[in-house]
């Protein structure tokens, strides 16, 4: 045993030496570097955060808090600083940087909406170098840069993102999935191959023929569903349904037994209200004895019935046409009327008819009498289950603040649409004509459209509808050009001036955008005005004309005189010049020129567009609302489908008719074309 005296004297020796150890120790040490694992995992904090740990950081600390920052810049929406700060960063990092930064180069052009740069920065991309945080926004870059244009490589990136993700962002891409499906053409699934080992996607494309074969069908559509879901169990969307399907398990088919029609008929705008009226009568009876209309200011509904085709008559002698009326509160434009021949019936699809049913009741309520909110409560008083109307733009206005539990199929549409379950939007508007425009001309081919507009706010609506539609169709810069009066137009006839395919933007209002320069890469500032206006019609390949017969008449020949008659440009025009003036002379004078029209005016069905102009004494204007009426009939009596079925479509007598997800309904016109003096169906 050792002596307690050397026991102690060896521990105080050895103090000294583990006190110093831990001294040095402390001053070496540097804190771990938490960077590393932020950047293997998700951006959680906001950019403020990150850049306050870069600034306190140094060497590959920094640069790892710098890509986090950039990042996080980048989800908030502030592009212009996460480009400055991407341009700092060094050219020498170790390999898990340079994947964050590679990955960031595209997320960087989706931010500024060159498209182009971000697929091409993509393609040179291996997924599967990154870690699995990386290639859920690898995936949502492609999808970001497809503009969610129907694809088969969009598929593919929703699925290969599915497995990624959770909670509102897996709904999300299985919402995005069954979008991209739903969007795909005819052509496209018929044309469209994939590799046999790719189930997952086989199971899409089965549930998506599903749909499509019983969508007008709710029944046969739920039954259809649950097949699918027993014959693919494993399917993503098996287990997630979209949110679109998912609303199909609880559908309900609303009862329309009794209608409460809502209509100005009294005032200015009351012609349009007896139109619609006439329509939605025609449609009901089928020939038969008209609805009854109530008073609203009447105590006792049956008090002060009157037959409506004799309120109509009374009305027809009073105000003729919607010339004679001011209708600012109904579309802000008034509408132009013409009598006239009627024009060559072309040979089109004829509209399905609107499905009878003589045991609904019908009560018509005058909203020029009473408020709306007491015509509601009047209407559900009465044992209303459903309310077609109302058809000013200022009472579609107030039902956002309507407490109502009954279903309502407006006729017309506000300006911010508010979806709400029980309401559905259908109007006649030059915006819905402006967007089938669109579609149109894309789906045609042509990609660098001109606006030609009146100088009004009818013009700025169109441009603002057709724009908006063109940027989602993934379209770039859309031209416009305004003109005045006919006066007008005819001194640019006689000083031989013509008009000249040019415009200006129409995102010209907003600030110019300064070139940017991402890894090397160079993206250019759009445009100016000046630099657009000042080149060839060259560029335009597709002219968009909303414009009166008198004014169209003046304008195409004019466009002949500046771009010769052999111009390639094709010429489009909305149903506005289209009001049953066409003669022999008109027709020869407008040969090549496209124009949209209503399935009841293109001559599918002559008797009822004999029957329609009849009622409304030619006017078009008025027919057009007529068949509006007549639509309404049969979307009231599919108003449960059309809210509550996804893709859901009747085949009217405005259009064929769709809803969005609002409950917006959307028309699709047939397209005319005039040749060698006949009207033809284009294309």
């Amino acid at each position: 045993m050792l002596p307690s005296k050397f026991i102690r004297s060896k521990a105080g020796r050895c103090l000294p030496v583990v006190l110093a150890a831990l001294v040095f120790a402390g001053c070496t040490t540097k804190a771990p570097d938490r960077s590393a694992a932020h950047i293997q995992g998700e951006v959680t904090a906001d950019s403020a955060y990150y850049l306050q740990q870069m600034q306190q950081s140094a060497d590959d600390s920094k640069t790892t808090w710098q890509l986090l920052a950039i990042h996080a810049l980048l989800g908030e929406g502030k592009t212009q600083q996460a480009v400055e700060l991407y341009n700092q960063l060094p050219q020498e990092m170790n390999n898990d940087r340079r994947l964050e930064k590679t990955l960031l180069a595209p997320e960087i052009k989706v931010a500024l909406k060159d498209y182009a740069g971000a697929n091409a920065l993509l393609t040179g991309l291996d997924p599967s170098a990154f870690n699995k945080k990386q290639q859920a926004r690898y995936y949502q870059a492609v999808i970001d840069a497809s503009q969610n244009r129907p694809s088969l490589a969009l598929l593919r990136a929703y699925i290969a993102q599915e497995p990624m993700l959770k909670g509102t962002t897996h709904q999300k891409n299985i919402d995005g999935t069954w979008q991209a499906l739903t969007q795909l053409t005819p052509e496209q699934m018929n044309t469209m191959v994939i590799n046999a080992d790719e189930n997952t996607l086989q199971g899409w494309l089965d549930l998506q023929r599903v749909w499509n074969d019983n969508r007008n069908d709710p029944n046969m559509l739920k039954a259809g569903i649950k097949d699918w879901q027993t014959r693919y169990p494993q399917n993503p969307g098996a287990k997630t349904l979209p949110t679109q399907l998912s609303n199909m398990q609880n559908y309900q088919q609303a009862s329309v037994g009794k209608i409460a029609l809502l209509l100005p008929l009294n005032g200015q705008a009351a012609v349009f209200g007896r139109a619609i009226q006439q329509g939605f009568e025609a449609a009901k009876n089928n020939g038969s004895a008209p609805v009854a209309a109530v008073s609203a200011s009447a105590q006792m509904p049956d008090a002060s019935v009157q037959p409506a085709a004799e309120q109509t008559t009374t009305d027809a002698n009073a105000v003729a046409s919607p010339s004679d009326a001011s209708v600012s509160d109904l579309t802000n434009e008034q509408a132009a009327t013409q009598s006239a021949p009627q024009p060559a019936q072309p040979a089109v699809q004829s509209a399905a008819s609107a499905p009878a049913n003589p045991s609904a009741e019908v009560k018509i309520y005058d909203t020029s009498s009473q408020p709306l909110d007491q015509l509601l409560a009047q209407a559900q008083q009465d044992g209303a289950t459903l309310v077609v109307g109302p058809l000013l733009k200022n009472n579609v206005d107030r039902l956002a603040n309507s407490t109502t539990s009954l279903n309502i199929l407006a006729l017309n549409q506000p300006e911010n649409v508010q979806n709400r379950p029980n309401i559905c939007y259908f109007a006649l508007s030059p915006e819905d004509e402006a967007r089938d425009a669109a579609n149109h001309i894309w789906q045609e081919g042509h990609r660098a459209p001109l606006l030609l507009v009146p100088r009004s706010a009818l013009g700025d609506r169109v441009t603002s509808a057709f724009s908006a539609e063109w940027q989602k169709l993934g379209g770039g810069i859309v031209l416009q050009q305004k003109f005045g009066s006919v006066g007008e137009l005819k001194q640019g006839i006689n000083s031989g001036s013509g008009i000249a395919l040019t415009g200006t933007p129409v995102t010209s209002s907003a600030p110019q955008q300064e070139a940017v320069t991402i890894g090397g890469l160079t993206i250019p500032a759009p445009p100016t005005d000046a630099q657009i206006t000042a080149g060839s019609s060259e560029g335009v390949d597709a002219a968009y004309i909303v414009a009166t017969p008198d004014e169209v008449a003046l304008i195409k020949p004019m466009i002949a005189m500046r771009t010769g008659s052999r111009s390639n440009v094709q010429l489009y025009a909305s149903s506005r010049s289209s009001q049953g003036v066409n003669g022999p002379d008109f027709r020869l004078e407008m040969e090549g020129l496209q124009f949209s029209e209503i399935p009841m005016l293109s001559g599918g069905n002559s008797s009822l567009q004999q029957q329609a102009l009849s009622a409304v004494r030619n006017d078009y204007s008025l027919a057009r609302l007529y068949a509006m009426g007549i639509d309404a009939w049969s979307l009231a009596n599919h108003f449960s489908q059309i809210r509550q079925v996804p893709g859901y479509q009747v085949n009217g007598n405005t259009g064929t008719l769709s809803a969005n997800q609002d409950c917006v309904i959307n028309r699709k016109l047939n397209w005319l074309k005039f040749s060698q003096g006949q009207i033809i169906p284009a294309g």
